[in-house]
């Protein structure tokens, strides 16, 4: 049961992820390899995302 909890917000933080990716004002090249690294690795994905996607680096500016 705690499996499936985790899974399913694992799940929900990989589609906001995507979203927010799609939605983004980045090149068309860096929200496909974005999306194939959160949709590929959803954890490690989402992780890497957080730390250096478009918004990460743009916030430590």
């Amino acid at each position: 049961m705690t499996y499936s909890i985790f899974g399913i917000i694992i799940l929900i933080l990989d589609i906001y992820a995507i979203y927010q990716l799609l939605t983004s004002g980045t090149s068309t090249g860096a929200k496909v390899i974005w999306s194939l690294v959160v949709a590929i690795l959803p954890v490690v994905g989402l992780i890497a995302w957080l730390i250096a996607g478009p918004r990460g680096s743009a916030a430590r500016l």
